[in-house]
């Protein structure tokens, strides 16, 4: 979604944003991966009785995809919309951004937030999916409400401020590079790097400085490189540990999780959901690898989809 194209003229020697290529056109694409919008009514006839849990992307989701990483703001009827979800369903957003600038962004209390690509989560309780209490802490917020951080990659803070470090200096000779500081990972945008050849030693740059350190790993976003610890943690992983905290789990027939996202990271979160148990939804307007059921075009369809999933609710309560 970070750019514009006649969807039906894609073809399969055109790459998107990750450097995934693109296949066919928008039409049978979204024989594999219909409009959740569109198929609404059926998917809702799947969800009778059950718990539905919403966990949301944000950017390129709720937000749209902008240059300046600190201007990804949501729009004020998006922020309702999630708000209105909050009040019927347990609701969670999941970002690879640092959890308190998605909380800056979202400023909604009644949410979940897991930061760094679920490397940062506070929750009210623990969760059953997990044994590590070293990764758990317990503290107590301004309200004295008990809350509970889990952060499995804390060990691996000091290492990410010296590679954070180390890549701004590295990068500043690059105009339109960006470094962000997300606690847990990093990531190194190059949106607004606008000639070819620089991308091509921003990256060259990012990877070699990372060869020196073992125990991180690179993945690719959109127009984004992202550094983070080689941990058996994704948002996957993510949603796993937050359906734990409500007491639930993905192989639990009566619950049915919705992960709506549009990054390559997302697939991960979208494999979690077991095939017939939830809806994985992908917000793509380019057809593209992805084992999500359902999609949706942009974030204003992502919108339109969470405001009828408030009015169903209220139909059928």
């Amino acid at each position: 979604m970070g750019y514009q194209q006649n969807p039906e003229s894609m073809c399969k020697s055109k790459f998107d944003d990750v450097g995934e290529t693109i296949l066919g056109s928008y039409t049978s694409w979204l024989a594999k991966h219909p409009s959740a919008l569109e198929n609404f009514d059926e998917m809702m006839s799947k969800a009778k009785g059950k718990v539905i849990v919403v966990f949301l992307d944000y950017d390129g989701t709720l937000s749209p995809i902008v240059k300046e990483p600190d201007q990804a703001f949501m729009s004020e009827a998006m922020r309702s919309a999630v708000h209105e979800v909050s009040l019927c369903f347990p609701t969670a957003i999941v970002s690879g951004r640092r959890r308190d600038k998605v909380f800056e962004f979202v400023q909604l209390e009644n949410v979940y937030y897991a930061g760094s690509h679920g490397m940062d989560i506070s929750t009210p309780s623990a969760s059953k999916m997990c044994s590590d209490h070293k990764c758990q802490t317990r503290t107590t917020d301004e309200k004295g409400n008990e809350v509970v951080h889990f952060r499995p990659a804390q060990e691996f803070l000091p290492k990410i401020e010296e590679i954070l470090k180390a890549l701004k200096d590295k990068t500043k000779g690059i105009k339109g590079a960006i470094v962000e500081d997300n606690k847990f990972c990093i990531s190194v945008h190059f949106r607004q790097v606008i000639n070819d050849e620089d991308v091509r030693i921003l990256k060259k740059r990012v990877e070699k400085l990372i060869e020196g350190y073992p125990k991180f790993r690179i993945s690719s976003g959109k127009k984004v490189m992202e550094i983070r610890p080689r941990i058996d943690w994704d948002k996957g992983r993510a949603l796993q540990y937050l359906l734990g905290t409500l007491d639930l789990g993905t192989s639990d027939n009566n619950v049915l999780p919705m992960y709506i996202g549009d990054d390559k990271t997302d697939e991960d979160a979208f494999r979690a959901i077991q095939v017939g148990q939830g809806f994985p939804i992908v917000v793509s307007s380019t057809p593209k690898e992805t084992v999500a059921s359902y999609s949706l075009r942009e974030p204003t369809e992502v919108m339109a989809f969470l405001i009828r999933l408030v009015k169903w609710r209220k139909s059928v309560s």
